[in-house]
């Protein structure tokens, strides 16, 4: 004779503890990821790889991306300097975020058609790096907590040599390495003031503002940039900051 067979119902705290094992789970997957990309050069970003699927604006063809990762002490120092007072002059004493200007991107966002960011150079790495690109509440939050965890296991000279190989700053063209060979056909070691603040200033658009033939707003912008690398007290505030 069979005997029967008991089922077990499925509870609210058997649901809890799925959840709970869930979270777990995630947590540690993502602290891993991160921890991976301290030491190893991510290869490639989602991004890019966005980018690479769909064809160039100007040219109206799938391009190849150009991309090679190169360490920060192959940098010139006016390229961190360059990207700090262009994007993110707090970028070494804040925590990841700088709340006022969030605050002031929020308001002028409520009042205006045009949207404008509040993201810190650690954000648009967290971003870049791990997220997908869009605009909803949802991947703004996950957005912080990976923000939380390279401020946590990265520390700032990794985020901002990430940050300055990852960037877009031309049609198909991220990172600094690409760039300085593409417009200025030298290596990232030797690129002048001038040169990085260019760079830098195409960083809000680089489709739409152009390093190889810059309008007279991104000429503008470079010297204000340029104004702002020595305001900031120059190489030596890059050096101060990096050998801490």
């Amino acid at each position: 004779m069979a005997k029967k067979q008991i089922s077990v119902p499925f509870t609210w705290a058997d649901a809890r503890w799925l959840f709970l094992k869930l979270c777990i789970t995630l947590f540690l997957v993502t602290v891993l990821w991160v921890l991976v990309y301290k030491w190893i050069d991510p290869p490639v970003t989602l991004h890019m790889l966005s980018k690479r699927s769909e064809p160039s604006p100007k040219t109206q063809k799938v391009d190849q991306i150009q991309h090679q990762f190169v360490d920060m002490e192959d940098m010139s120092v006016n390229l961190p300097l360059a990207v700090i007072a262009a994007e993110d002059q707090l970028f070494f004493t804040h925590s990841g975020f700088d709340f006022k200007a969030i605050k002031q991107a929020f308001q002028r966002n409520m009042s205006s058609k045009k949207t404008v960011g509040g993201s810190t150079i650690s954000q648009q790495v967290a971003k870049n790096v791990f997220l997908w690109h869009g605009r909803s509440y949802l991947r703004k939050g996950v957005e912080m907590y990976f923000t939380f965890l390279i401020e946590l296991l990265w520390g700032k000279e990794r985020i901002l040599e990430v940050y300055l190989n990852i960037a877009e700053m031309g049609d198909h063209i991220f990172g600094v390495h690409a760039a300085s060979r593409k417009y200025f056909k030298t290596d990232p070691k030797n690129v002048s003031k001038n040169q990085a603040a260019l760079l830098a200033a195409v960083l809000p658009n680089p489709i739409r503002y152009s390093a190889a033939k810059p309008s007279g707003y991104t000429l503008r912008r470079r010297r204000n940039i340029a104004r702002n690398m020595t305001r900031l007290g120059g190489s030596a505030y890059i050096n101060k900051w990096l050998q801490n």
